[in-house]
């Protein structure tokens, strides 16, 4: 979104939409890995947030994997930072449920 708004000249519109809100959530983050020049929007997105505005962050990497989604390690670093400072973590453990749910369900067959 914030890569497809800087081509179209929309980013300060975007940026002004995401300032208006009291809440960011990122949900999936690293399902996808960003490109460098999205990786740095986000970064930028997340620092104008920072003791500023809540943020939450769904994802289903531990924050030591999220270098294989940001692709630098110091940019990294530095929005994990800024994350976890003043954060509530909540890790889950455990199969999916949403996995459990299909396979109790009795219509969904899984072969590995």
């Amino acid at each position: 979104l914030l890569e497809e708004a800087l081509k179209q000249g929309n980013l300060t519109r975007i940026k002004k939409q995401i300032e208006a809100c009291d809440l960011l959530i990122l949900d999936e983050l690293g399902y996808v890995p960003f490109q460098k020049q999205g990786a740095e929007l986000l970064f930028h997105i997340i620092a104008d947030c920072y003791e500023q505005k809540s943020v939450i962050v769904t994802s289903n990497l531990e924050f030591g994997q999220w270098n294989r989604i940001f692709g630098d390690n110091r940019l990294t670093s530095a929005l994990v930072d800024r994350l976890v400072h003043h954060a509530h973590i909540i890790a889950f453990t455990g199969e999916s449920y949403r996995l459990r749910n299909a396979l109790s369900s009795g219509n969904t067959k899984i072969n590995i």
